[in-house]
Formats: C-alpha cells, structure tokens, sequence
C-alpha cells in the first residue's frame, strides 16, 4: 500500500512538473486604507508567485512576498509577509484579467497578529509581464498587553510583475 501511495505522489507530482506555467515576480506601492491609514503613511512591497495554467485562460499557483507598511507621527512601521493561494482569470481577445490571492498574512511586528489574507486584483497583461491595481487586506489582531482588539490592515496597490520562464 505505502509503494503504491509513494508511486501514485510522483506520478502527481510529475504531472504538476510537466504543467509549470512559471514564476513571476515584480513589486508594488500603496496607500493605507482602513485601519491602516491611522498609522501609516505609505507601503511598499515585493511579490512572488509561481502558477499553473490548469484552463484556457485559468491560472492557479502561489504567492507570497512582503508589503512594508511605513509609520506616521509616533507610529513604528510594521510589515506582513502573505502565504497565499492564487489565482487569475485572463479574458479571451482583451489584454485584461483578474485575480484573487487568498492566505494567511504573517506580521513581522511584535504584538501585531497575523491574519486572514486576501487580494483581489484587476490588470493589464503583456507579454513580459502584468501591470496590475489590488485591494491588499489582512484582517488581524493587536496584543496591547493587557487587552487586544481586532484591525483590518488595508492598501490600494499599484503593482507590476515581470515573468521568469
């Protein structure tokens, strides 16, 4: 039985070699939304994902990357590194998609949680790359110590991804 599970994961794991799409990584700038526009000024950040073309036009893969969230007045800066699920729709005879990455937001700030990740996205597709315009949200938590209390980090980002075949 474990010979024919370990056969059967190769032969997935084959079909999925032999399916790469490849790896596109680029970066992006933002302004802070939400609770996030209260202490910080601007984000900058890098992205990564690595997809799968499962459909015409049906890209699957996944992301990750970091978004730095830059402190205003008294505030220290603060960042997230998403894991993430994605996925992107190009539409047939048009140069345009869209796309949803959905995860898990890890803080790099102490006392800030991480949370539930996801950015839906709409761009222009090239043929070396994407230009695209994104709803980052991390819905967390802050620790204050003695009490903690629920946030939602937010950013309209401006973003382009180079592709690596």
């Amino acid at each position: 039985m474990k010979k024919l599970l370990l056969v059967g994961a190769f032969a997935l794991l084959g079909g999925a070699v032999q399916a790469q799409e490849g790896l596109k990584l680029g970066g992006h700038i933002g302004v802070p939304v939400s609770d996030a526009s209260n202490v910080s000024s601007f984000t900058l950040g890098i992205d990564g994902a690595y997809m799968w073309n499962i459909a015409k036009g049906l890209d699957l893969g996944v992301a990750t990357g970091y978004s730095h969230f830059f402190g205003k007045d008294h505030f220290d800066d603060f960042g997230f590194i998403p894991v993430a699920v994605s996925g992107k729709y190009k539409f047939k005879g048009a140069p345009i998609f869209v796309g949803l990455d959905l995860g898990y937001g890890i803080s790099t700030k102490d006392n800030v949680d991480g949370g539930f990740y996801a950015q839906p996205k709409f761009g222009y597709q090239m043929s070396k790359g994407e230009l695209y315009i994104g709803y980052q949200s991390i819905s967390n938590r802050r620790d204050h110590g003695w009490y903690k209390d629920s946030w939602n980090v937010g950013a309209v980002n401006l973003g382009y991804n180079f592709y690596i075949k």
